[in-house]
């Protein structure tokens, strides 16, 4: 009889949230907060895993918004991938509530093939950009997808005050590696930190932005606090989160999920309904909130925006 080990990168299928669970989530949490969390924190209600964040003013409409209806701001701040806070889609609404550490300014470097290197607080770095909402569609590589109000401003305007050299082919961005706060990085799930990487002219693209917010407010934990990155034309896992430092390299960055698995996951990861995931069809997808699932679009329905960045290129190969 055949056996097959479990890699180190590989999720248990007990570890995975039922669809048909996620839809009657409310009950689910509650009965995890109840089970789970009853000894250490009895008292403890659901209200208090997702805390209200604090507004934004003065944020700009985008021209770059879809005018789908948006997913539901309890979807968005419950059902999440941050493996840092665990592997269930629940985990990070429950392990993030405290995160970022308020009394820790976030620092965020800057640095590599660049002629102005620096190291920026939170609030400096983001002080000379005007804010604007952005809706996008955001689609995940396990079939299932959102639509999305970000709240941020365009990496390329942060990028150009950098002035990157000559050398600079690629764009390397890390997650913060604090296992105290982040309790999912006690485990070798990945390795640590989380390291997300962009072409140059990815990055540059007047698609990709730099989120603080969503749904008008400051980002929870749970969606990266206190910045990521969203790429919308590419699979969720991209949008890196909680944002310590942005490298110019001139070398492709070796990413998380390819030093887990290069196989599955790979560098360009760009929505392509043509090329199947080795354990899943990536042709559909169900968007969360709704039964019946719809068809893929190439580049996530961004196509214009992005395809001349691939033209002439393999997409099943560089996928």
């Amino acid at each position: 009889m055949f056996y097959k080990k479990q890699k180190s990168w590989e999720i248990a299928e007990s570890e995975v949230t039922d669809y048909e669970v996620y839809q009657n989530r409310r009950q689910f949490l509650g009965t995890t907060l109840a089970v789970g969390l009853a000894g250490a924190l009895p008292t403890m209600a659901l209200a208090d895993v997702t805390e209200q964040p604090k507004p934004f003013v003065d944020v700009s409409k985008s021209p770059f918004s879809t005018d789908e209806e948006k997913t539901d701001f309890e979807s968005i701040t419950t059902y999440n991938n941050f493996y840092e806070f665990g592997t269930s889609k629940q985990d990070p609404a429950i392990n993030a509530t405290a995160f970022p550490d308020s009394s820790q300014p976030w620092k965020v470097v800057i640095d590599g093939e660049c002629d102005k290197p620096g190291t920026y607080d939170y609030e400096d770095l983001i002080k000379p950009f005007t804010l604007e909402e952005r809706i996008y569609r955001m689609r995940c590589v396990e079939g299932w997808s959102m639509v999305i109000p970000w709240i941020g401003f365009p990496l390329a305007d942060l990028l150009k005050k950098a002035q990157p050299n000559s050398n600079a082919k690629f764009v390397e961005f890390t997650t913060l590696y604090d296992p105290k706060q982040m309790p999912g990085q006690r485990r070798a799930v990945l390795d640590w930190p989380y390291v997300e990487g962009l072409r140059i002219d990815e990055a540059m693209n007047p698609l990709t932005l730099l989120s603080v917010g969503l749904y008008g407010k400051e980002l929870l934990g749970q969606n990266g606090a206190p910045i990521r990155l969203v790429v919308p034309w590419k699979y969720g896992f991209k949008g890196i989160k909680s944002i310590v430092r942005i490298r110019f390299v001139e070398e492709m960055p070796q990413t998380a999920w390819m030093k887990a698995n290069a196989r599955e996951y790979g560098f360009y990861s760009n929505v392509n309904p043509d090329v199947d995931h080795p354990r899943w069809s990536q042709a559909k997808e169900r968007r969360i909130g709704e039964f019946l699932k719809r068809k893929t679009l190439m580049f996530n329905g961004y196509g214009e925006q992005v395809a001349d960045l691939y033209a002439g290129m393999d997409l099943k190969r560089y996928f």
